[in-house]
């Protein structure tokens, strides 16, 4: 059986929610960074963690992607032109919106206070608006490659409801639409209440 080790306020919730979409059973710790089982298999104590029988798997990205590909769902098969396309959103999501956000929760409250610049949040603010709106341009709908559900509607919503509890604006109608779609899955409520 899947373990996922982390808890569903982190990006464990990515992979969970994966999980949930794919239908596989898999148990829940909901360890904080750098406790437990995430301390014991993560030497740098981040979360997720995801075990599948003896293999430790990090970062959730890697493991949605291996688990897409394991399960041939939520992902464009290897070697296609559109798994090329939708390991680039992946890319674009990660380095411009998550990244994003996360700079400015270490500058909010993680790094020791000494560190924080806080004068730096609304520069962020404006990158996310900035990057949100490329990616509500080329947003396709009803999924952001069209059609197909795939790895990075569920980064990208990740990204949208973090940003929403972060007071890092975005009005593009697409993307609030779309937010709430997926936020309305059976998937997701099913991750929700874990």
């Amino acid at each position: 059986m899947y373990e996922v080790i982390g808890n569903t306020q982190s990006r464990a919730f990515r992979v969970m929610w994966l999980l949930e979409e794919l239908g596989q059973d898999y148990t829940h710790t909901p360890d904080k960074p750098s406790t437990g089982r995430a301390a014991e298999l993560n030497p740098s104590g981040k979360i997720p963690v995801f075990c599948d029988g003896d293999a430790v798997l990090t970062d959730s990205t890697a493991i949605m992607t291996y688990l897409a590909d394991k399960h041939g769902a939520l992902t464009h098969p290897c070697g296609t032109v559109e798994r090329a396309k939708q390991d680039a959103l992946t890319h674009q999501i990660l380095d411009e919106m998550d990244s994003v956000l996360w700079v400015a929760t270490r500058h909010k409250f993680m790094l020791p206070e000494d560190k924080r610049v806080p004068d730096v949040i609304d520069s962020l603010k404006w990158e996310f608006g900035r990057n949100a709106a490329r990616i509500a341009e080329r947003f396709e709908g009803p999924f952001l490659m069209g059609e197909t559900m795939t790895v990075p509607d569920i980064i990208l919503t990740h990204c949208l409801n973090w940003a929403f509890g972060a007071k890092f604006p975005y009005d593009h109608e697409n993307l609030l639409a779309y937010a709430k779609a997926m936020r309305g899955r059976d998937a997701f409520k099913a991750a929700v209440g874990k």
